[in-house]
């Protein structure tokens, strides 16, 4: 893990791609996009049966690390519409302690009283303190944006020219964005300015790079 400051407040970055604000307790995580393996398992896509619980796994292993008050997703929580991954996910949210919040993002389709029926509150933004949490990338003027929707990733490029693409926490005056979590979202590599600050997700740890 590794921990920013902003605006006095403290996040820890997972490698898993979430992030923990310390002083809320709330756990922060973009871009799961659950229903997507088994959309292209439909049209017939070889993606492993198994990646489908991995994702649950993984919200299974940040939710244990953090023992967060508030679980808060910044959109697409879902990929598309309706589908047998939201059986899993309602099991899932069933077996939560933490109060369980989405910021609507444009994939997220199924209409809000499925979520409503569940207990789940649905939101196009938040404001909590200094900051403003969103989908898409939004700063505004008085607040730092915390959002996902880029998906972003950075290119390391080794000393015999090796190639790496990793996921990545990226970081400008105004904004953090997340990277996403789900599996199978690829990434959109990042061409940070020389203010910017950008941190990968690398096996077990979040490196900061230059």
């Amino acid at each position: 893990m590794y921990t920013i400051t902003i605006k006095n407040n403290h996040f820890q970055l997972s490698c898993s791609g979430v992030a923990f604000w310390e002083e809320q307790q709330t756990l922060l995580i973009a871009d799961v996009h659950l229903g997507k393996i088994s959309h292209f398992r439909k049209h017939g896509s070889a993606v492993p049966h198994l990646a489908i619980q991995k994702n649950f796994d993984r919200l299974n292993e940040s939710v244990e690390q953090f023992q967060p008050e508030k679980v808060i997703f910044l959109g697409d929580l879902f990929h598309s519409v309706l589908n047998a991954e939201w059986n899993l996910f309602e099991h899932w949210l069933q077996q939560q302690k933490a109060e369980v919040i989405l910021i609507a993002g444009n994939h997220d389709i199924i209409s809000p009283i499925h979520y409503e029926d569940l207990g789940m509150k649905i939101h196009q933004e938040l404001l909590i303190d200094k900051f403003r949490l969103t989908h898409h990338p939004e700063e505004q003027e008085g607040s730092f944006n915390i959002c996902g929707h880029i998906h972003p990733g950075y290119h390391l490029v080794g000393l015999a020219k090796q190639h790496l693409k990793l996921k990545c926490f990226f970081r400008s005056e105004n904004q953090l964005i997340l990277p996403a979590f789900g599996e199978f979202t690829g990434c959109f590599v990042m061409k940070p300015e020389k203010q910017d600050e950008v941190y990968v997700c690398a096996n077990a740890k979040v490196i900061q790079v230059n």
